[in-house]
């Protein structure tokens, strides 16, 4: 790692220079939801220039962004991808290691599905159900104004209209932007519709969040790394278990498990798009403009990312299962890519 406070800036610039010759390929981390989309695109920017292809590595959007703020030189990624927006503490951390050029890009959007095998009923849910199948606290089901701890254990008990079976959910880490979305989303789309928990976003934020964000550790909820295959192969073996993942996931492999209903929309290109499947989120890419001009082919590799035929409403990508930003806004982020500009703040 190069330290700004220890080297002058010009110093600083010719060992990155230096070190980073010494790399012909560009390095990309983070989120195993945009991991695919850049798989392709990085084997299609190697097929079709005279750049080695990129190599891409799944390693969560949170453990992306973590190698990609650590400073640059050879040694750190030039490219990290993200199932959510760089945070704020994350955005600062890269400053403070002298990644002070970010080149932000949004490129699409997708769902995240709640899906079950296909040897099972799919399921219908609200995202109040979600959140009293995960919560690690809910709202005392007894009546009274408190929080109790977690006390269902099978689906009907939230709601008799689902089935008799236990509530067994596999999903990503902490460290994963998939599960950052999850919890924003679907559980605090679910915790917002109970008033005890909802009065408390006015008086106490941080409680609040700490409620709708935290999910049960008593066995209900799995972890299952940041491996989607093993989540599907664990919903082959019991078809009563749940498991959480992106759209694109969801898409290639539709002859084993399907999309329940979330507020009556199951999670399809169609539904995403138009804004009415309610789980659904931003899809990123993060490049260093320092790394431009020393790791070769970066710039290209952006506009490869950018080109219509590769992110637009008929482009690869969206074949691949990533839903398409609408064309002004892919004009509008077409130009800031082609500019090389950085973000300045997260305003």
């Amino acid at each position: 790692m190069f330290k700004r406070a220890l080297l002058p800036v010009s110093l600083l610039i010719f060992s990155m220079s230096q070190s980073a010759q010494a790399r012909d390929y560009i390095s990309v981390v983070g989120s195993s939801t945009v991991f695919p989309f850049a798989t392709v695109v990085a084997e299609r920017f190697g097929k079709s220039t005279s750049f080695n292809t990129p190599k891409i590595e799944s390693t969560g959007s949170g453990g992306g962004l973590k190698l990609f703020c650590s400073g640059i030189g050879v040694d750190t990624p030039d490219i990290t991808n993200s199932s959510r927006r760089i945070k704020a503490s994350e955005f600062e951390q890269c400053q403070e290691n002298g990644v002070t050029e970010i080149i932000e890009v949004l490129i699409g959007f997708d769902g995240i599905a709640f899906a079950n095998s296909l040897d099972a009923e799919p399921l219908e849910l609200e995202l109040s159900d979600i959140f009293l199948a995960l919560a690690a606290q809910v709202p005392n089901p007894n009546g009274g104004d408190d929080l109790v701890e977690n006390p269902y254990t099978q689906w009907s008990e939230i709601n008799p209209d689902l089935p008799d079976i236990d509530i067994e959910v596999l999903g990503p880490p902490p460290t994963s932007g998939t599960r950052d979305a999850f919890a924003e989303l679907a559980m605090e789309g679910g915790c917002e519709t109970f008033d005890i928990i909802a009065a408390l976003e006015e008086t106490d934020k941080e409680l609040y969040k700490a409620v709708c964000h935290t999910m049960r550790e008593d066995g209900a909820y799995v972890e299952a790394g940041e491996n989607d295959n093993l989540i599907v192969q664990k919903l082959q073996a019991n078809p009563d278990a749940m498991g959480i993942f992106g759209f694109s996931f969801l898409e290639q492999n539709d002859d084993i498990v399907q999309s329940s209903l979330i507020g009556g929309f199951e999670a399809d290109f169609d539904a995403i798009a138009d804004g009415d499947y309610p789980i659904s989120r931003p899809l990123y890419f993060y490049a260093k403009k320092q790394h431009i001009g020393t790791v070769p082919g970066i710039e290209e590799y952006l506009t490869e990312f950018t080109k219509e035929r590769t992110w637009g409403e008929e482009g690869y990508l969206a074949d691949k299962g990533m839903i398409p930003l609408d064309e002004d806004l892919r004009d509008e982020t077409g130009e800031s890519i082609r500019a090389l500009e950085t973000l300045d703040s997260l305003d």
